[in-house]
């Protein structure tokens, strides 16, 4: 996340936050309240009925569909052009979990809040996409400390990661255990794929016992 963040008050002007959001390229700023409590975010499309509505009021069987619009159209400052409450993410959450939270809201940036709703940071689509830039060195000995060390304590397991694809080889005690691990791996920050080239131990034929001979075998020594 990004540590330095701007945000605006309940009681930023209209055009305040117009002059933030140009002034910083951002698309949305938290709202805050008292000790730096997040209680909204307001974005570019929060603004933008106000220019919509500018010189035209929408036809009287429009208005019940455009009811939000028009509201933010007569909106004076952040605190009512805001959309609240907000949608955050804590600060100890995983990457994954604000891609989910992101993709679900439809939204570009993300408020991080600490335990006591504290703006942290922010996180945005580009920060989601810098863990891909992790060095294959680094997600593969992540991947030997948190996935094969715990679950194949005593096996001989390969660890290869390239362009962030992780190969696991060797051969394993329990299969129940691959489908685990492919699970851990593809969680692990940076990983595009798991690739899992394990097998159980391998068991050699032993002597069939307890075979009825077939008809017309059987001891054939003279009696």
């Amino acid at each position: 996340m990004t540590r330095t963040v701007t945000a605006v008050g309940r009681d930023a002007p209209f055009k305040e936050v117009a002059r933030i959001l140009h002034e910083w390229q951002v698309s949305a700023l938290p709202v805050l309240e008292g000790e730096d409590r997040v209680v909204g975010v307001v974005s570019e499309a929060d603004l933008l009925p106000k220019e919509q509505y500018h010189d035209r009021a929408p036809a009287r069987f429009e208005q019940a569909r455009v009811l939000d619009d028009l509201v933010k159209a007569g909106a004076v400052t952040a605190g009512e052009l805001m959309t609240s409450p907000a949608v955050t993410v804590h600060a100890d959450a995983p990457l994954s979990s604000a891609a989910r939270t992101m993709a679900l809201h439809r939204v570009k940036r993300l408020p991080v809040i600490d335990g006591e709703g504290r703006l942290a940071g922010i996180v945005s689509r580009a920060d989601l996409l810098k863990v891909f830039l992790r060095a294959d060195e680094d997600i593969a000995q992540e991947v030997r400390t948190e996935v094969v060390n715990p679950l194949f304590p005593t096996d001989e397991v390969r660890v290869t990661v390239q362009q962030g694809v992780v190969v696991l080889e060797g051969e394993i005690g329990h299969t129940r255990m691959i489908p685990v691990a492919a699970g851990l791996a593809r969680a692990v920050e940076g990983v595009v794929d798991a690739d899992m080239r394990l097998r159980g131990p391998h068991r050699r034929p032993g002597p069939q016992r307890g075979r009825a001979p077939a008809p017309g075998t059987g001891d054939l020594t003279e009696r």
